[in-house]
């Protein structure tokens, strides 16, 4: 059954493209092939998100689209992966019986099994059997369990093997950029999310997995990892306490973060602190030529970060602290667990050792903003705005509040702001951030940063009516020569050169325009590091030329 073709589509945040990544990674070494066309694969996997409504309202539009097709193609497999999957449980099955498998965040080593398991029962059954009974009922979640002790590691955690798996398999051929996990799980149980329910308690991964995960994709040609965690800055692993299974040290339970701007007992050489990490991946790792982590934790957000960010040229200085709220009153409500004097005060530390725009590298701060959560009146809104023109960030991801099942916000809060208070708080704040990042944008003219170049832009892939779909792994778009899991282009017409897009270490996107011939084509500059000069601006897009 290893032959089948699989169709893998992607909802949600950087863990689930990383989840996405190592799943199709071990299901390519076991024989399986990927498609980007959802109607050619004999097993279709959606991975998803419960953080927000609308990407759950897209997956249940793909399961009726498909209900349709398995009419007659009943030996098809559907599969639903990721928190959806872990939040609903088997009674997603009831509600959608085209679901063959439903597999767990937690659970993702054990995909394989069940997906040769659900393809050998559909292939058993005979056309009857297939109508009368639409599901393969394979099922790995980790419901309850997933709040495990303090002997995790003796327990064995085989969803490291997942992770582990990077070592020793392929990575797409021309991919620059990858994912690399540090910390799964949470245990911050803010009122709004589900997180900690669907990827359960926060764990810490060995520090020497991630470093031997960092070369490898170095040398395999990554020139750019982004450590990935729910609170990627509480990262701590005690070496004293690490247990070993089979010659593999297992990753540690998350403790309870006791830092602060100030350096403590957190800090000694049996201890491996996130600044620690930090210094030693761009020491051991230099290949890798950007260093960037999400998402940080405004609460407890150490000097020692801070001063390794500023002492290592190969880290990004880029940071996405998530406030969610201005109003004191609705972050206790949402169980934050900080105050917005806080946050400003870890602000005002950050830029103080970070922020250097002389030397061409400013500090750039992004975040995340929930408008209209239960009880919020005018005056929190009030206070939002506030923290948006006092924080100052390139940019705010800024979501109208959604009751999601599963958190606490949903069983003990009532959802009081209406619909349409909502929307205005949205929009109001979508205009003011749009503001604070033209600001922002237009100081970056005239100055010159090194970019990495990402592909083509999105006005050339308009341009030229190019359809990347999501979920298929094409993330980057190249001009001629084609390579696995990237989308390309072999006729450039006569133009005599494309537009590009490109990212600084700040996030920045710049566009430029690039030969498509000559000393430095397009296609050879997709994938590299070059340095650009900022030109002009149009409402946040930056574009400029190559110095």
């Amino acid at each position: 059954m290893a032959s089948a073709r699989v169709y893998l589509e992607t909802y949600g945040c950087q863990m689930n493209e990383l989840d996405s990544e190592l799943v199709a990674g071990r299901l390519r070494e076991l024989g399986y092939s990927f498609t980007s066309e959802s109607g050619e694969a004999d097993v279709v996997l959606y991975n998803t998100c419960s953080v927000r409504e609308r990407a759950e309202q897209k997956v249940w539009s793909r399961l009726g689209e498909i209900n349709k097709r398995k009419a007659t193609e009943p030996g098809l497999v559907v599969g639903v992966l990721g928190c959806m999957a872990e939040r609903d449980g088997e009674a997603m099955l009831g509600r959608a019986p085209v679901v063959d498998v439903l597999c767990g965040p937690g659970e993702l080593d054990k995909l394989p099994e069940l997906i040769d398991n659900a393809l050998r029962t559909r292939a058993s059954l005979t056309a009857g059997e297939r109508g009368a009974r639409r599901s393969a009922g394979q099922v790995a979640l980790q419901g309850d369990a997933s709040r495990r002790s303090s002997t995790l590691a003796a327990a064995g955690d085989s969803l490291e093997m997942l992770d582990l798996s990077r070592a020793i398999s392929p990575i797409d051929a021309g991919q620059r950029s990858a994912y690399v996990r540090i910390t799964r799980g949470c245990n911050k149980f803010c009122t709004y999310c589900v997180v900690p329910r669907t990827r359960g308690a926060e764990i810490h991964r060995p520090p020497e997995h991630i470093i031997d995960e960092c070369k490898h994709l170095a040398d395999a040609g990554v020139i750019e990892v982004t450590l990935l965690g729910q609170t990627v800055n509480h990262y701590r692993f005690e070496h004293g306490a690490a247990v070993s299974i089979d010659g593999v040290t297992q990753p540690q339970k998350g403790r309870t973060y006791k830092g602060s701007h100030h350096r403590d007992a957190l800090t000694g050489e049996r201890v491996t602190t996130f600044a620690d990490l930090l210094r030693r991946i761009h020491e051991e790792v230099p290949a890798i030529q950007r260093l960037r982590f999400v998402t940080s934790y405004p609460r407890d957000f150490g000097d020692d970060v801070l001063e390794v960010i500023r002492d290592s040229p190969r880290i990004c200085r880029y940071l996405h602290v998530p406030a969610q709220s201005g109003s004191n009153r609705v972050l206790k409500k949402m169980n934050r667990g900080y105050t917005v004097e806080e946050y400003y005060e870890f602000l005002d530390r950050a830029r103080a050792i970070l922020d250097q725009p002389e030397i061409g590298r400013p500090l750039m701060i992004s975040g995340d903003v929930i408008v209209g959560f239960p009880t919020e009146t005018e005056d929190d809104f009030e206070a939002t705005k506030d923290m948006l023109r006092r924080s100052r960030s390139k940019n705010q991801f800024i979501f109208k509040y959604s009751p999601r099942p599963g958190t606490l916000a949903y069983e003990k809060i009532p959802d009081d702001v209406p619909e349409a208070v909502k929307r205005r708080r949205n929009n109001e704040l979508l205009a003011l951030q749009t503001e604070i990042s033209d600001a922002i944008a237009r100081e970056q003219v005239g100055r010159e940063y090194d970019v990495l170049v990402e592909g083509l832009s999105r006005a050339e892939k308009k341009k030229r009516g190019v359809d990347v779909k999501p979920g298929t792994g094409m993330i980057g778009l190249t001009v001629g020569g084609a390579s696995p899991g990237v989308a390309v282009i072999d006729d450039v017409d006569a133009a005599t050169s494309v537009q590009l897009s490109a990212r600084t270490d700040g996030d920045l996107i710049v566009h430029f325009d690039a030969p498509t011939g000559g000393a430095r084509p397009a296609d050879d500059l997709v994938g590299r590091i070059v340095r650009v000069r900022v030109d002009e601006t149009n409402r946040m897009s930056l574009r400029g030329s190559l110095v």
